[in-house]
């Protein structure tokens, strides 16, 4: 079934929807990546299936009004629905993350204030100036990896922009750390524990600022992200705790690092639709177009999970307190009932579109101020359209052969190759 408006009288979700086969399908979750949901759904012909994950029974959905529902601010708690490891990669315990109602208010209200018009308009102007450096040193040494030259361009970007005093090599180290956190977040065994020992290292590093801002040793601007983070109180009127404000300080950093994986897939878009650069160099609207068709087609993290708060219907649905719920991120920007035809890159569908908050999904949905949407999610389009304009008017390369090929089954995934350019010139130079 699809969901439909609900019968009259709603029924437990574990008896309205089609279960999964399979005991218990942790293993396949992780062996599938991120075709498990859609598959599934095209399977049962429906968008809500019931499954065991890491023996939890659990309510699996997609699409628009699955979002609409997931995203109803107060309806769900992030607490306790990531596995430990997942969660300490990508939030961590004392984040905004997993907190509810006014406590989540005012730190996402804290976090929000950072990125504001003026602050992305500043980030942005910081990650040029990164790109166009690094644009200089490929032209005396390609070819060159874009993932890896994003990843460091964003982190020295967005140390700068949080007003954190970096040098060359501790920027290296600090992008190769956020770099392992997010590699692994989707992962289980070896890969997740390295990435664990990272992540105590970046924590000791980003208390240190913390103290160091607090005690007066180090002098930041007062409205940089270092300063207004170590300086927040939370909603009991508390200085936030020195654990958590590092926390939070990873959780602005870290993400805008991980905007690297999106801008890969924008230059591998660019590739493979040439006769998009012109108008990419020229057009702001279309380019516009571009960004939001790349964050909608190429897979970036699968799904989210949340508990509900307390019980309520749905689409013919009783779902109970405490049920743990599974929305399919990437299965909603590829579903044929939102997007008509979700396996054609084509960003002429942006033209008449006008989001509904729960439609295009790839960082979460609903309303950032009062829900769990991610706060960086314009800075995310802000970051790709720059980079997309630099690659299209400042530098010429060629692509040679590589593998450009995207493992569905790996979370979160990059082309093979990381996308790899070579000849790199400076526009107006001679090849």
């Amino acid at each position: 079934m699809r969901i439909t408006e609900g019968s009259p009288s709603p029924a437990d979700a574990r008896d309205a929807v089609p279960r999964a086969p399979g005991f218990d399908n942790t293993l396949a979750l992780l062996a599938e990546g991120y075709r498990f949901l859609p598959t599934r759904c095209e399977a049962l012909g429906s968008d809500a299936f019931t499954t065991r994950l890491m023996l939890r029974r659990t309510l699996c959905v997609r699409g628009e009004d699955a979002a609409r529902m997931f995203y109803q601010p107060g309806r769900f708690t992030r607490r306790r629905t990531l596995p430990p490891i997942t969660l300490a990669l990508l939030q961590d315990v004392g984040s905004a993350l997993v907190m509810d109602g006014e406590a989540h208010r005012k730190r996402k209200g804290m976090l929000m204030s950072l990125l504001g018009p003026l602050e992305r308009q500043r980030l942005v102007g910081l990650a040029a100036a990164q790109w166009r450096a690094q644009f200089a040193r490929w032209t005396q040494a390609s070819p060159g990896n874009v993932h890896r030259a994003a990843e460091e361009v964003l982190c020295r970007a967005a140390c700068q922009w949080a007003g954190i005093p970096i040098s060359g090599d501790e920027a290296r180290r600090r992008t190769a750390e956020f770099s392992a956190m997010i590699d692994a977040a989707g992962s289980a065994g070896p890969r997740s524990w390295r990435a664990m020992l990272v992540r105590s290292r970046t924590e000791h590093w980003a208390r240190a600022l913390v103290d160091a801002v607090r005690s007066g040793q180090v002098q930041t601007p007062f409205d940089s992200a270092l300063n207004v983070i170590a300086r927040h109180r939370d909603a009991d009127g508390q200085l936030i705790h020195r654990k958590h404000a590092a926390v939070e300080l990873i959780n602005v950093l870290r993400p805008t690092v991980a905007v690297a994986r999106f801008i890969a897939f924008a230059i591998l878009a660019l590739h493979q639709h040439p006769q998009a650069r012109e108008r990419i160099a020229q057009d702001d609207v279309y380019l516009e177009w571009f960004a939001q068709e790349v964050r909608r087609y190429y897979p970036f993290f699968p799904a989210v999970g949340g508990r509900a708060t307390h019980d309520f219907d749905w689409h013919g649905m009783r779902i109970a307190k405490g049920t743990w719920v599974l929305l399919d991120l990437y299965g909603t920007d590829h579903h044929p009932a939102i997007w008509g035809d979700p396996g054609v890159f084509r960003p002429e569908r942006f033209e008449r579109w006008q989001s509904s908050g729960a439609d295009l999904i790839p960082q979460g949905g609903g309303d950032p101020y009062s829900g769990h949407r991610c706060p960086g999610e314009q800075a995310t389009v802000d970051l790709m359209k720059s980079a997309l304009r630099l690659f299209t008017t400042e530098i010429g390369y060629t692509v040679p052969p590589q593998d450009l090929s995207v493992n569905l089954r790996r979370m979160p995934t990059l082309p093979a190759s990381g996308m790899v350019i070579d000849n790199v010139r400076l526009m107006g130079h001679a090849a």
